[in-house]
C-alpha cells in the first residue's frame, strides 16, 4: 500500500482534532522477522517501538501497531488534565545536523526531515486516559508491548518531593491500567518549569526514579532523557538512576530557538524541541557514550535508541551503537508505511 494513501498526523490541525480523528486499523500484512528481540524482560517480533508523541491515544496506537511497529508507547500523561499548546505545534525547519550548540534554526514551508515540536506535553483527565489506556491494551495483541509515558506537574509551592510522588501516582495508574512497562519524561524542551529538564538534575533524576520505581514494583522502568552536550555527566547519571531504571530512552529532542533571524522568533522566543533527522548524529553519539558507560559500570540498564531514525540502516547503526531496540516518531508521522519497509529490508538482511 503507498504511503500516500494512509492517514497519519494532520499538522493543520489542532491536537484535539487529531485526538478526536484517530485513523481506522488498516488491513496490511506485515512480514515477519527471522529472529525475536528483547528488551526489560520482554519478547517483541522487531527492534522497531513508536516513541512518545505520535500516539495520541488508544485508537492511535492500535494503527501503528499494525503498520510494523512492537512497542508502542501511549503519549506522555499527567495526574491532571493538560492542553495544548497553541499552533503550530509541528513546526518544519532547515537545518544542518545539531549538536546542541546552536542557538537557533531557520523556519522552512515544507517538511525535510526535521521540525519543532511545541506540544507542550498535553494530557486528558486522569479518568479519561486510565479508560482509553485499559481499553488499549485489551485491543492489542498479546505479542505487543504498551508502554505509558508519565510526567509530574509541579504545582505552587511544591518541592521535587511532592513532584516525585505526583510521578509515582501517574505511573501507578498507568500499571492499574494495563501498561506493560512505564516511561518517565524527564526532558520536555517545551516547558520550563523543572518537570521539563529533570534529567540535568542529578538529584532529582534519583529522587524521582526512586519513587516511581518503588511504586510498580517488577515493572520495567524507561526514563527519557535529552542531549548531554556534557557527554561526562553520562556516568554520574546512570548512578544516580542504576538500581531503579531499567532503560533510558534517548534522545529526546536538542533544543533551538526558530527563526529566521534573533530578531524574528517564534513561540514568542522560547526554545523548542528539534526533532527529526537534524538529531540523528548526535543522538547516535549518545547512545554509543552510554552503552560505553553502562559496560564500564557493569550495569544492566538498557538504552532505546531514538532521534532521527528513516531507514533499515539506520535502526542497524543504533543497534550495533549498543541500542537495545529503536524507537521512531517523525518518519512514521510522515511515513507511517516506514516501519514495514524497515522490517522487509532487516528481514532481507542479516543483522549483529
Amino acid at each position: 500500500m503507498k504511503s500516500q494513501r494512509l492517514p497519519r498526523y494532520d499538522p493543520e490541525q489542532s491536537y484535539q482534532w487529531n485526538y478526536d480523528h484517530a485513523p481506522a486499523v488498516p488491513q496490511i500484512t506485515v512480514p515477519e522477522m527471522s529472529r525475536r528481540w528483547h528488551f526489560c524482560g520482554c519478547e517483541v517480533g522487531s527492534p522497531l517501538g513508536i516513541s512518545a508523541g505520535p500516539l495520541l491515544n488508544g485508537r492511535w496506537c492500535c494503527y501503528y501497531a499494525q503498520l510494523g511497529f512492537d512497542v508502542l508507547t501511549y503519549k506522555t500523561v499527567r495526574s491532571q488534565q493538560r492542553d495544548c499548546y497553541p499552533l503550530p505545534n509541528l513546526q518544519p525547519v532547515e537545518c544542518g545536523q545539531l549538536d546542541g550548540t546552536q542557538s537557533r534554526v531557520s523556519p522552512s514551508t515544507s517538511m525535510q526531515g526535521s521540525w519543532a515540536v511545541a506540544f507542550g506535553m498535553p494530557s486528558a483527565a486522569p479518568d479519561i486516559w486510565r479508560r482509553d489506556i485499559e481499553w488499549t491494551r485489551q485491543q492489542l495483541p498479546q505479542n505487543k508491548v504498551l508502554s505509558v509515558s508519565i510526567v509530574g506537574t509541579m504545582q505552587k509551592g511544591w518541592g521535587i518531593t511532592e513532584l516525585a510522588a505526583d510521578y509515582a501516582q501517574c505511573a501507578r495508574w498507568a500499571i492499574e491500567s494495563g501498561a506493560d512497562c512505564v516511561e518517565t519524561n524527564f526532558s520536555c524542551p517545551n516547558v520550563t518549569t523543572c518537570d521539563g529538564q529533570l534529567y540535568l538534575d542529578l538529584r532529582a533524576s534519583a529522587l524521582v526514579s526512586e519513587a516511581v520505581k518503588s511504586s510498580i514494583g517488577r515493572t520495567p522502568l524507561i526514563i527519557k532523557v535529552g542531549h548531554f552536550v556534557d557527554q561526562q555527566v553520562i556516568p554520574q547519571f546512570l548512578s544516580a538512576v542504576d538500581g531503579n531504571a531499567d532503560a533510558v530512552s534517548m534522545t529526546n529532542s536538542i533544543a533551538s530557538r526558530v527563526g529566521e533571524t534573533d530578531n524574528e522568533l517564534m513561540f514568542e522566543s522560547q526554545q523548542r524541541g528539534i526533532c527529526g533527522r537534524a538529531i540523528f548524529d548526535a543522538s547516535l553519539e549518545q547512545v554509543r557514550a552510554f552503552a560505553l558507560a553502562i559496560e564500564e559500570r557493569q550495569s544492566r540498564i538498557e538504552v532505546i535508541g531514538l532521534g532521527g531514525i528513516e531507514t533499515a540502516k539506520d535502526v542497524t547503526r543504533y543497534l550495533n551503537a549498543g541500542a537495545s531496540i529503536c524507537h521512531l516518531a517523525t518518519h512514521p508521522m510522515v511515513d507511517p508505511t516506514c516501519g514495514i519497509e524497515i522490517r522487509e529490508h532487516l528481514s532481507q538482511h542479516s543483522m549483529r
